[in-house]
């Protein structure tokens, strides 16, 4: 298992006019959390597609438990449970920064896809690299 936290701050522009977290918002927080995960674990974005692979999401889905606030700091927790092999699920959970309330759950599901959107497997050396940060040798 991969983990990973991102602090964000609530902004004005990131509120509906009942003063909470828009929707559509959060996905786009998801894709800030997961993007800084990859990053942190050296799976830059631009290296992968400089490598000939994509990763488009295909699949996305949220539940809402309570609505983030103006000026709130949130903290998604992201995390890959498996190893994949054609697809990638990223399952995220929102909290309150300081009561560490939980806000929302969801999860992502990536395709890797060559750079004409083809489905392929799993490149080689992202592989290596999420089994050396999922410690599956250790495991074994």
């Amino acid at each position: 298992m991969i983990k990973y936290s991102h602090p964000v701050k609530v902004y004005y522009k990131d509120i509906d006019q009942m003063g909470i977290v828009y929707y559509s918002r959060y996905f786009e927080f998801f894709e800030e959390a997961r993007t800084e995960m990859l990053l942190s674990i050296g799976l830059d974005y631009a290296k992968v597609e400089d490598q000939g692979a994509m990763l488009p999401v295909i699949e996305a889905h949220a539940e809402y438990k309570k609505g983030a606030i103006f000026g709130q700091n949130i903290i998604i927790h992201t995390q890959i449970d498996e190893l994949p092999k054609v697809r990638m699920k990223f399952k995220y959970s929102v909290v309150s920064e300081n009561t560490d309330e939980l806000l929302m759950t969801g999860h992502t599901v990536h395709a890797f896809t060559d750079l004409k959107g083809r489905p392929i497997r799993i490149p080689k050396y992202i592989y290596s690299i999420l089994k050396d940060k999922m410690n599956v040798n250790k495991l074994l």
